[in-house]
């Protein structure tokens, strides 16, 4: 994998969670690894890694078919995981322990959003969260689903069941 299509994913990826993510983690060295890489080495333009995407950072792992990073003058404007489905997990401050699937999950550094969409679920020790489309605010946390015709389904535990 070129160097180049390295440092843009470990920009993008090590601010893409904060609320959710161990703080610890962003101090952590990111390894990734991809079957092939297709990067850009302009200011603008499109850089794609491919087949049996990985990236581990501290507690964060990703898992991909394919990576599409998006930078227009230099910066990076918008990372799209893709897969059958994209996975990533991560563990949080405080111990607790984040499963995301859908089958995109585009990351638009501006909005500071991740958009999940096709088959999503969410997992966490409180609950879970399905539906074809869900938001997730990464500055507040917030998470938005539905609007798109198809129905949310949650499921919250009580707090004593997610401690046990």
């Amino acid at each position: 994998m070129h160097p180049a299509a390295n440092l843009l994913l470990l920009a993008a990826l090590v601010a893409a969670t904060p609320a959710l993510a161990k703080s610890s983690d962003r101090q952590q060295p990111m390894d990734i690894s991809a079957d092939s890489t297709d990067a850009v080495m302009e200011d603008n333009g499109m850089s794609v890694l491919t087949g049996n995407v990985s990236i581990r950072q501290g507690t964060l792992e990703v898992n991909a078919d394919r990576a599409e990073v998006h930078r227009v003058a230099g910066d990076i404007q918008r990372i799209v995981l893709t897969g059958a489905p994209a996975r990533l997990k991560q563990v949080s401050d405080a111990g607790e322990a984040m499963e995301a699937e859908a089958r995109q999950v585009t990351y638009t550094l501006s909005e500071d959003t991740m958009l999940l969409s096709g088959a999503v679920q969410v997992r966490q020790p409180r609950g879970t969260l399905s539906g074809e489309t869900v938001r997730y605010d990464v500055g507040t946390g917030r998470l938005n689903g539905g609007g798109d015709g198809q129905r949310v389904n949650m499921r919250i535990l009580p707090k004593t069941a997610a401690t046990n």
